[in-house]
């Protein structure tokens, strides 16, 4: 399965894991625990990015916590369509994109946004297309915070649904190595939450 391959499975996604899916079960504890660790370091002014937003139900968390910039980016357009139905608040104040994280960010100035975030889209992304993790670097200005599946072998590759790829990655050493600091890390059940700072030196 190519990079191809991969964005197009997302984009068409179904049934389990589906837009639809996420919508039914809304914003949950990663939502809160994001949205307290954006507030703790830049607080509700902040412009924030999900990259991967799905329906929106991490950014909702948000919204209803006070934060007015938000903006999100999702290669499924049915996401957006059920994110503007489930949560209107949010879609009244955000901006969102359907477009594959790649396209986006290209056009995205450096240090755009004070945090960035991810819940488990990163270790889709496809290794021909790593270059992104240098991009989302760039355009973040302060904070930035995975919440992505570790769980495998460092260089290995799972698959969802004996599909879609999951790729396991050293995301500490990935993003100290462009200029970030790890100020938090948090070990779940399902997945590793990891926080991270621009250093001064960056």
């Amino acid at each position: 399965m190519d990079s191809n391959d991969v964005r197009e499975a997302w984009a068409d996604r179904s049934g389990e894991y589906s837009p639809t899916y996420y919508a039914h079960y809304g914003p949950d504890e990663t939502s809160e625990l994001v949205r307290s660790k954006i507030a703790t370091y830049c607080g509700a002014e902040a412009r924030v990015l999900e990259v991967g937003c799905g329906v929106g139900r991490h950014l909702a968390a948000l919204e209803d916590a006070g934060f007015a910039n938000l903006a999100g980016v999702d290669v499924n357009d049915e996401a957006l369509a059920v994110l503007e139905e489930t949560y209107p608040d949010l879609a009244a104040v955000g901006e969102f994109h359907a477009a594959t994280i790649e396209s986006y960010l290209d056009g995205v100035e450096r240090d755009a946004f004070d945090a960035v975030f991810s819940v488990e889209t990163l270790q889709h992304i496809h290794p021909d297309e790593t270059w992104v993790f240098e991009e989302l670097a760039r355009i973040t200005g302060d904070l930035l915070i995975t919440v992505e599946n570790e769980s495998g072998e460092y260089g290995t590759a799972n698959h969802v649904d004996d599909e879609l790829p999951l790729y396991y990655r050293d995301w500490q050493s990935i993003f100290t190595g462009l200029g970030f600091e790890e100020a938090e890390v948090v070990e779940r059940k399902r997945d590793t939450v990891r926080v991270f700072r621009q250093s001064e030196q960056s």
